[in-house]
């Protein structure tokens, strides 16, 4: 029996020495161009969903100020807590259920808002 043989590794391989440095990129490093356009997706519903939960903060606010009704904290809470998980959905990939929520949602409260609270 013989003994293994031990060889060292090789950081440059002698046949790739004509290779200049952008000839083997590898593709990882050719993704780093921009978000893909489900990240940009992602983070255009993020958005949309934070600026929805600003302003429902703001007319939440402007109709306490005016009359204190429990129907308006829950019909802008519930709004306030649906944007919360449209961004949580969105963060975890789902866009299309988080818009279709957010939509819905949104209309659900503009028809309270206009008709149960006036």
């Amino acid at each position: 029996m013989s003994a293994p043989e031990r060889t060292e590794p090789q950081d440059h391989l002698p046949d790739q020495d004509h290779l200049d440095d952008e000839d083997h990129l590898d593709d990882k490093d050719m993704a780093q161009d921009g978000p893909t356009p489900a990240a940009r997706a992602r983070r255009a519903r993020i958005a949309a969903a934070s600026l929805l939960m600003a302003a429902a903060a703001v007319v939440l606010a402007l109709r306490l100020a005016s009359r204190s009704s429990v129907l308006v904290v829950g019909v802008y809470g519930l709004l306030l807590i649906l944007c919360g998980g449209v961004i949580e959905l969105s963060r975890r990939g789902r866009t299309r259920l988080g818009t279709w929520l957010l939509a819905v949602g949104l209309v659900a409260a503009l028809v309270m808002d206009g008709f149960v609270l006036s």
